[in-house]
Protein backbone atom coordinates (compact mmCIF):
# COMPACT_ATOMS: atom_id res chain seq x y z
CA UNK A 1 0.00 0.00 0.00
CA UNK A 2 1.27 3.45 -0.93
CA UNK A 3 1.08 6.20 1.66
CA UNK A 4 1.57 9.85 0.76
CA UNK A 5 4.16 11.60 2.94
CA UNK A 6 4.48 14.86 0.98
CA UNK A 7 3.18 16.38 -2.22
CA UNK A 8 4.00 13.94 -5.00
CA UNK A 9 5.97 11.61 -2.71
CA UNK A 10 4.67 8.26 -1.49
CA UNK A 11 6.08 5.41 0.57
CA UNK A 12 5.55 1.64 0.36
CA UNK A 13 6.78 -0.37 3.36
CA UNK A 14 7.73 -4.05 3.41
CA UNK A 15 6.23 -6.29 6.06
CA UNK A 16 9.21 -8.18 7.46
CA UNK A 17 12.00 -5.68 8.11
CA UNK A 18 10.06 -2.52 7.33
CA UNK A 19 12.07 -1.50 4.29
CA UNK A 20 10.75 1.73 2.85
CA UNK A 21 10.39 2.26 -0.87
CA UNK A 22 10.08 5.92 -1.87
CA UNK A 23 8.07 6.85 -4.96
CA UNK A 24 8.44 10.35 -6.40
CA UNK A 25 5.98 11.55 -9.02
CA UNK A 26 7.36 13.38 -12.04
CA UNK A 27 5.88 14.74 -15.22
CA UNK A 28 5.83 11.49 -17.20
CA UNK A 29 6.06 8.87 -14.46
CA UNK A 30 7.73 8.02 -11.17
CA UNK A 31 11.18 7.57 -9.68
CA UNK A 32 11.35 4.46 -7.47
CA UNK A 33 13.98 4.53 -4.71
CA UNK A 34 14.91 1.14 -3.19
CA UNK A 35 12.19 -0.94 -4.83
CA UNK A 36 11.48 -3.42 -2.04
CA UNK A 37 12.17 -6.99 -0.99
CA UNK A 38 9.75 -9.77 -1.89
CA UNK A 39 8.35 -10.44 -5.32
CA UNK A 40 4.77 -10.13 -4.11
CA UNK A 41 5.41 -6.78 -2.45
CA UNK A 42 7.13 -5.35 -5.52
CA UNK A 43 4.38 -6.71 -7.78
CA UNK A 44 1.86 -5.02 -5.47
CA UNK A 45 3.79 -1.76 -5.80
CA UNK A 46 3.80 -2.10 -9.59
CA UNK A 47 0.06 -2.74 -9.59
CA UNK A 48 -0.61 0.29 -7.38
CA UNK A 49 1.40 2.46 -9.76
CA UNK A 50 -0.50 1.13 -12.77
CA UNK A 51 -3.79 1.98 -11.07
CA UNK A 52 -2.48 5.51 -10.52
CA UNK A 53 -1.48 5.71 -14.20
CA UNK A 54 2.14 6.25 -13.17
CA UNK A 55 4.75 4.27 -15.13
CA UNK A 56 8.20 3.81 -13.64
CA UNK A 57 10.62 6.02 -15.56
CA UNK A 58 13.68 5.66 -13.29
CA UNK A 59 14.96 3.74 -10.29
CA UNK A 60 17.63 4.48 -7.72
CA UNK A 61 19.44 2.22 -5.25
CA UNK A 62 20.73 4.10 -2.22
CA UNK A 63 23.49 1.52 -1.68
CA UNK A 64 24.52 -2.01 -2.69
CA UNK A 65 23.07 -4.02 0.20
CA UNK A 66 20.85 -6.82 -1.13
CA UNK A 67 17.61 -5.36 0.23
CA UNK A 68 18.15 -2.05 -1.55
CA UNK A 69 19.27 -3.29 -4.97
CA UNK A 70 16.38 -5.60 -5.87
CA UNK A 71 13.87 -5.09 -8.67
CA UNK A 72 10.85 -6.79 -10.22
CA UNK A 73 10.03 -7.31 -13.87
CA UNK A 74 6.54 -5.84 -13.29
CA UNK A 75 8.22 -2.50 -12.56
CA UNK A 76 9.51 -2.42 -16.14
CA UNK A 77 12.91 -1.82 -17.64
CA UNK A 78 13.48 1.82 -16.76
CA UNK A 79 17.10 2.82 -16.04
CA UNK A 80 18.16 2.08 -12.47
CA UNK A 81 20.82 4.32 -11.05
CA UNK A 82 23.22 4.41 -8.13
CA UNK A 83 26.47 6.12 -7.30
CA UNK A 84 29.59 5.02 -9.14
CA UNK A 85 30.88 3.18 -6.04
CA UNK A 86 27.54 1.50 -5.45
CA UNK A 87 27.42 0.20 -9.01
CA UNK A 88 31.06 -0.93 -8.86
CA UNK A 89 30.41 -2.89 -5.66
CA UNK A 90 27.46 -4.66 -7.26
CA UNK A 91 29.41 -5.41 -10.44
CA UNK A 92 32.14 -6.99 -8.36
CA UNK A 93 29.61 -9.23 -6.60
CA UNK A 94 27.85 -10.20 -9.84
CA UNK A 95 31.17 -11.07 -11.49
CA UNK A 96 31.40 -14.16 -9.28
CA UNK A 97 29.85 -17.30 -10.72
CA UNK A 98 28.45 -18.19 -7.30
CA UNK A 99 27.04 -14.73 -6.50
CA UNK A 100 23.54 -16.06 -5.91
CA UNK A 101 24.86 -18.55 -3.35
CA UNK A 102 26.83 -15.79 -1.62
CA UNK A 103 23.79 -13.55 -1.55
CA UNK A 104 21.50 -16.31 -0.32
CA UNK A 105 23.62 -16.74 2.81
CA UNK A 106 22.51 -13.33 4.05
CA UNK A 107 18.81 -13.51 3.19
CA UNK A 108 16.20 -13.85 5.95
CA UNK A 109 15.22 -17.54 5.82
CA UNK A 110 11.54 -16.68 6.29
CA UNK A 111 11.38 -14.97 2.89
CA UNK A 112 14.42 -16.29 1.01
CA UNK A 113 12.25 -18.13 -1.51
CA UNK A 114 10.15 -15.02 -2.13
CA UNK A 115 13.01 -12.74 -3.19
CA UNK A 116 13.50 -12.40 -6.98
CA UNK A 117 17.21 -12.41 -7.75
CA UNK A 118 17.07 -12.29 -11.53
CA UNK A 119 16.98 -8.47 -11.84
CA UNK A 120 19.16 -7.94 -8.77
CA UNK A 121 21.96 -5.39 -8.85
CA UNK A 122 21.65 -4.17 -12.43
CA UNK A 123 22.54 -0.62 -11.52
CA UNK A 124 23.94 2.04 -13.86
CA UNK A 125 26.60 3.96 -12.02
CA UNK A 126 26.33 7.72 -12.29
CA UNK A 127 29.53 9.73 -12.85
CA UNK A 128 31.57 10.19 -9.70
CA UNK A 129 30.34 13.27 -7.89
CA UNK A 130 27.02 13.38 -9.74
CA UNK A 131 24.78 15.93 -8.04
CA UNK A 132 21.35 14.60 -8.96
CA UNK A 133 19.40 11.71 -10.46
CA UNK A 134 18.88 12.21 -14.22
CA UNK A 135 15.13 12.18 -14.62
CA UNK A 136 12.25 14.50 -15.56
CA UNK A 137 10.82 15.25 -12.14
CA UNK A 138 11.58 17.13 -8.93
CA UNK A 139 15.32 17.49 -8.42
CA UNK A 140 16.57 14.48 -6.50
CA UNK A 141 19.84 15.74 -5.03
CA UNK A 142 22.40 13.01 -4.32
CA UNK A 143 24.10 13.20 -0.93
CA UNK A 144 26.84 10.61 -1.14
CA UNK A 145 28.75 9.77 2.02
CA UNK A 146 31.09 7.07 3.39
CA UNK A 147 28.81 5.68 6.12
CA UNK A 148 27.38 2.15 6.23
CA UNK A 149 28.20 0.84 2.72
CA UNK A 150 30.29 1.66 -0.37
CA UNK A 151 28.77 4.48 -2.37
CA UNK A 152 25.89 5.03 0.03
CA UNK A 153 23.71 8.02 -0.88
CA UNK A 154 20.64 9.72 0.45
CA UNK A 155 18.32 11.61 -1.88
CA UNK A 156 16.90 15.02 -1.03
CA UNK A 157 13.75 15.59 -3.06
CA UNK A 158 13.92 19.33 -3.49
CA UNK A 159 10.69 21.29 -3.39
CA UNK A 160 9.08 18.41 -1.51
CA UNK A 161 11.21 18.50 1.64
CA UNK A 162 11.72 14.73 1.68
CA UNK A 163 14.99 13.01 2.57
CA UNK A 164 15.20 9.38 1.44
CA UNK A 165 17.95 8.40 3.85
CA UNK A 166 18.80 4.82 2.86
CA UNK A 167 20.12 2.81 5.80
CA UNK A 168 20.51 5.83 8.06
CA UNK A 169 18.38 7.64 10.65
CA UNK A 170 16.21 4.70 11.64
CA UNK A 171 14.05 4.60 14.74
CA UNK A 172 14.41 0.80 15.00
CA UNK A 173 18.00 0.10 13.87
CA UNK A 174 21.18 1.38 15.44
CA UNK A 175 23.82 2.78 13.08
CA UNK A 176 25.35 -0.11 11.17
CA UNK A 177 29.00 0.64 10.47
CA UNK A 178 31.00 -0.65 7.54
CA UNK A 179 33.55 -2.33 9.80
CA UNK A 180 35.69 -3.36 6.83
CA UNK A 181 36.84 0.19 6.10
CA UNK A 182 39.95 1.84 7.49
CA UNK A 183 37.99 4.11 9.85
CA UNK A 184 34.34 3.07 10.19
CA UNK A 185 33.72 5.43 13.12
CA UNK A 186 34.87 8.57 11.31
CA UNK A 187 33.13 7.41 8.13
CA UNK A 188 29.81 7.18 9.94
CA UNK A 189 30.24 10.50 11.70
CA UNK A 190 31.05 12.10 8.33
CA UNK A 191 27.83 10.69 6.89
CA UNK A 192 25.82 12.11 9.77
CA UNK A 193 27.40 15.54 9.27
CA UNK A 194 26.45 15.57 5.59
CA UNK A 195 22.86 14.67 6.41
CA UNK A 196 22.78 17.28 9.15
CA UNK A 197 23.98 19.88 6.63
CA UNK A 198 20.69 19.54 4.69
CA UNK A 199 18.40 19.23 7.72
CA UNK A 200 17.05 22.76 7.28
CA UNK A 201 15.63 21.69 3.90
CA UNK A 202 13.92 18.56 5.24
CA UNK A 203 10.34 18.26 6.46
CA UNK A 204 10.04 14.47 6.16
CA UNK A 205 12.74 11.82 6.61
CA UNK A 206 12.22 8.32 5.22
CA UNK A 207 14.76 5.84 6.63
CA UNK A 208 15.61 2.61 4.88
CA UNK A 209 13.93 0.75 7.75
CA UNK A 210 11.39 1.98 10.27
CA UNK A 211 9.04 4.90 10.66
CA UNK A 212 8.78 8.01 8.56
CA UNK A 213 9.79 11.01 10.68
CA UNK A 214 9.22 14.74 10.88
CA UNK A 215 11.88 17.47 10.76
CA UNK A 216 12.17 17.45 14.54
CA UNK A 217 12.51 13.67 14.56
CA UNK A 218 15.24 13.92 11.91
CA UNK A 219 17.38 16.05 14.19
CA UNK A 220 16.65 13.83 17.18
CA UNK A 221 17.69 10.75 15.19
CA UNK A 222 20.93 12.40 14.10
CA UNK A 223 21.71 13.19 17.73
CA UNK A 224 20.85 9.65 18.86
CA UNK A 225 22.92 8.05 16.09
CA UNK A 226 25.88 10.30 16.84
CA UNK A 227 25.68 9.45 20.54
CA UNK A 228 25.64 5.74 19.66
CA UNK A 229 28.71 6.03 17.42
CA UNK A 230 30.55 8.13 20.02
CA UNK A 231 29.84 5.42 22.61
CA UNK A 232 31.33 2.77 20.30
CA UNK A 233 34.34 4.98 19.70
CA UNK A 234 34.90 5.51 23.42
CA UNK A 235 34.32 1.90 24.43
CA UNK A 236 31.17 2.74 26.41
CA UNK A 237 27.84 0.92 26.38
CA UNK A 238 25.36 3.19 24.57
CA UNK A 239 22.25 4.42 26.33
CA UNK A 240 20.09 3.71 23.30
CA UNK A 241 16.43 2.66 23.37
CA UNK A 242 16.85 0.60 20.20
CA UNK A 243 19.00 -1.98 22.00
CA UNK A 244 17.71 -1.84 25.57
CA UNK A 245 14.59 -3.02 27.36
CA UNK A 246 12.60 -0.37 25.49
CA UNK A 247 13.42 -1.88 22.08
CA UNK A 248 10.40 -2.30 19.85
CA UNK A 249 8.87 -5.80 20.07
CA UNK A 250 10.21 -7.99 17.28
CA UNK A 251 13.39 -5.93 16.97
CA UNK A 252 15.27 -7.38 19.92
CA UNK A 253 17.80 -8.83 17.46
CA UNK A 254 19.19 -5.33 16.94
CA UNK A 255 21.02 -5.86 20.24
CA UNK A 256 22.91 -8.70 18.52
CA UNK A 257 23.88 -6.32 15.70
CA UNK A 258 25.23 -3.93 18.31
CA UNK A 259 27.18 -6.69 20.09
CA UNK A 260 28.73 -7.81 16.81
CA UNK A 261 29.83 -4.28 15.96
CA UNK A 262 31.29 -3.70 19.40
CA UNK A 263 33.28 -6.94 19.19
CA UNK A 264 34.54 -6.17 15.68
CA UNK A 265 35.76 -2.75 16.74
CA UNK A 266 37.38 -4.21 19.86
CA UNK A 267 39.31 -6.74 17.77
CA UNK A 268 40.62 -3.94 15.57
CA UNK A 269 42.21 -2.39 18.65
CA UNK A 270 44.01 -5.57 19.67
CA UNK A 271 47.66 -6.18 18.77
CA UNK A 272 47.89 -7.28 15.13
CA UNK A 273 44.18 -6.57 14.76
CA UNK A 274 43.11 -5.84 11.21
CA UNK A 275 39.87 -4.65 9.60
CA UNK A 276 37.49 -7.49 8.90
Amino acid sequence: MLTQVAEGVLVHQSELIRNNTVVVQGRDGVLVVDAGITGDEMACLANDLRELGQPVVAGFATHPDWDHALWHTDLGDAPRYGTARCAASLRELLSNADWQDRLAEGLPPEIADEIPLDPFGRISGLPAGAAEVPWDGPRARIIEHPAHAPGHAALLIEGRGVLAAGDMLSDVLVPMLDVGTADPIDDYLAGLRLLEDVADDVEVVVPGHGSVGTADQLRARIDLDRAYVHALRDGREPDDPRIGPAAEPGWEWVADVHTGQRQSLARRGEPNGTPE
